[in-house]
């Protein structure tokens, strides 16, 4: 039987084995899956927030440039005074627009004359005044030669530069030509002044910027990020705090344009019935024209003509600014510092999470082994204890049946005999009582059913309860007892239970015996406590037992080699019950020298 237990042990161990080896091997490629994961989802989130970034931008920038580019007017609007076609533009731009409170004013800075022309919105017409006072800087600014910004972005305001017309350019003419254009470098009229476009700039931060945000950034794809607009000096333009780094940037007030020059010739070209824009380009240097019929492109050569034709040609410029900067820069940042800093936090977490799974499924595989093989000892101790407590009775009743016969038969006729088989007879049915009273109090104890009657009593007079109900044995196998008291120790307690106990140690003193017939019984005050002290000289408890000693069923190899009667029950009820009056046992022992049981009991 043992050697069938082992092997089951030994297939069940190597079955957890191969198991916690898949546990490791998984947690390898989880570890590497996750890797993989993370550097995709990085990608991904950098990839989204870059075309959120620049969508952002485009949105914003095509807001500003739809304001900066719709009020591009000739010069004879400013010369004549006719405000016909400004007004126009204007509600054209404000029936279009969704922010139509974006611009705050108009001011046209003539340079030439040095005077103020204000728009004024109840006239519907530019008069002489002075520049609000949010724009009254940029007049120095302008009046300076050389590169002028078209945004101020301080204010923030646009400014739109206005030009002479070139009197040497007076029509264009334009064909196809199948070899490449020669470059060409057009000469810039002088600047008659500039229009300033002031923008308001609760609208851009509340209106503009704010729904773009939410647009773009209101829990993009879950994550969360901050978002801080400054200038070219990296100072915020909207009291916002400037983010350490930044994950995406973009920029913002750009007006800056492919095309240095715009030439739009609205005529229709003769055979073709084709309308064509002319383009010249800056990098490039080179003429090229777009179709609106056959959306193609073709190089062209381009030939100015001094003639007396009327000119149909508008010039546009966007000046770049020093270094080709924005005036804003938009930059988006994620809440956790940075994307790196949110991807490796969210791989951290989902490793512990991964692994925290499978340490709990290697945790489960081990303790339901472990329940297993405890259950199955267990078993087996049920089925040790059945065949001891069968063999405990069988003894007794034996005597009972072969007494009793006995008497029945008139075998025993003599008064001395027959008080003999009485006491035989009442001697073995004390022990049966006694088994089934402990078999009894076990289940009771294990069902939780089983109540105390606790009171204030002398532990001297427990320990002599307890010495006068074993005295029977004590007297039959002619021990000693070396009783030590314990004073006025007065304990909370239920007198059977406790007694029981008591009694239970010195019962196994006696049966455990190795030829000396001597226990002490010693007691030990300190501390609100009392310790109660059983020691023998018998036949001691091996190393690889103590541990399992308290255990139901349990009984030692050895004990069971000698065939030394017992249940294995008594142990765990003297544990059952110290535990039960809020106390402690330990034990101490050597093999062939003895055994020390210490109870320890608080007093009252």
């Amino acid at each position: 039987m043992r050697l069938a237990h082992m092997k089951r042990v030994s297939h069940s161990l190597v079955f957890v084995v191969v198991m916690i080896a898949l546990l490791a091997v998984l947690a390898v490629l989880q570890y590497v899956w996750l890797g993989q994961v993370s550097d995709g989802e990085r990608e991904r989130l950098k990839a989204r927030l870059e075309s959120d970034t620049r969508r952002f931008a485009d949105d914003f920038n095509r807001e500003m440039q739809s304001a900066y580019f719709n009020f591009q007017l000739p010069i004879n609007i400013w010369e004549s005074n006719d405000w016909s076609e400004f007004n126009d533009r204007y509600d054209f731009w404000r029936g279009r627009s969704a922010y139509p409170n974006l611009i705050r004013s108009f001011s046209f800075v003539d340079l030439k004359r040095d005077s103020i022309l204000v728009y004024d919105s109840a006239s519907k017409s530019f008069v002489p005044g002075t520049l609000p006072e949010n724009v009254a800087g940029v007049r120095t600014m302008l009046k300076q030669s050389g590169e002028v910004p078209a945004v101020a972005s301080e204010v923030p305001a646009l400014l739109m530069p206005v030009y002479d017309v070139h009197e040497s350019i007076k029509k264009i003419i334009v064909r196809s030509s199948d070899s490449p254009p020669e470059p060409i470098k057009p000469q810039m009229p002088d600047r008659k002044g500039f229009l300033v476009i002031e923008l308001d700039k609760s609208v851009v931060k509340d209106g503009i910027v704010a729904d773009l945000t939410k647009k773009y950034f209101s829990e993009s794809d879950g994550a969360n990020y901050d978002l801080a607009i400054v200038d070219a000096q990296n100072r915020p333009v909207f009291d916002t705090p400037v983010l350490a780094g930044s994950d995406s940037t973009a920029k913002l007030l750009d007006l800056q344009m492919d095309n240095f020059v715009f030439y739009q010739n609205r005529d229709t070209l003769p055979r073709t019935g084709v309308t064509r824009s002319v383009v010249f380009s800056a990098t490039t240097q080179k003429i090229e024209t777009k179709s609106a019929k056959t959306n193609s492109n073709s190089n062209i050569d381009l030939h100015i003509l001094t003639d007396d034709i009327k000119p149909r040609i508008d010039i546009r410029e966007s000046k770049p600014r020093d270094g080709g900067e924005a005036a804003w820069v938009l930059n988006v940042q994620h809440s956790s510092g940075s994307i790196e800093n949110f991807i490796t936090s969210t791989r951290r977490r989902n490793l512990g999470v991964s692994f925290g799974i499978l340490s709990l499924i290697g945790a489960s595989i081990l303790f339901i082994f472990l329940s297993a093989q405890r259950a199955r000892t267990l078993a087996q101790r049920q089925v040790d204890f059945v065949s001891s407590v069968s063999h405990e009775f069988r003894t007794p009743l034996a005597v009972i049946y072969s007494a009793s016969e006995n008497l029945a038969d008139g075998v025993a006729r003599e008064p001395g005999q027959i008080t003999r088989y009485g006491e035989l007879i009442k001697n073995e049915g004390r022990k049966l009582s006694a088994m089934v009273e402990q078999i009894l109090e076990f289940a009771g104890a294990r069902s939780g059913k089983r109540r105390y009657d606790f009171e204030e009593l002398n532990l001297d007079d427990l320990i002599d309860d307890a010495i006068d109900e074993s005295r029977p044995l004590i007297d039959r196998e002619k021990f000693t007892i070396e009783r030590e008291r314990c004073g006025s120790a007065i304990v909370s307690a239920d007198r059977a239970a406790l007694t029981g106990a008591f009694q239970n140690l010195i019962s196994n003193s006696v049966k455990y015996s190795n030829g000396s017939k001597w226990m002490r019984i010693g007691c030990v005050r300190h501390d609100g406590k009392v310790s109660i002290e059983f020691e023998d000289e018998g036949i001691g408890i091996a190393p690889v037992d103590l541990k399992q000693i308290f255990e139901p069923f349990f009984r030692a190899r050895s004990v069971v080699d000698e065939q030394i009667h017992g249940n294995g029950l008594g142990l765990s009820l003297v544990k059952e019950t110290v535990e039960a009056h809020r106390g402690s046992i330990e034990v101490e022992s050597e093999v062939g020298k003895g055994s020390r049981f210490v109870i320890q009991l608080p007093t009252v």
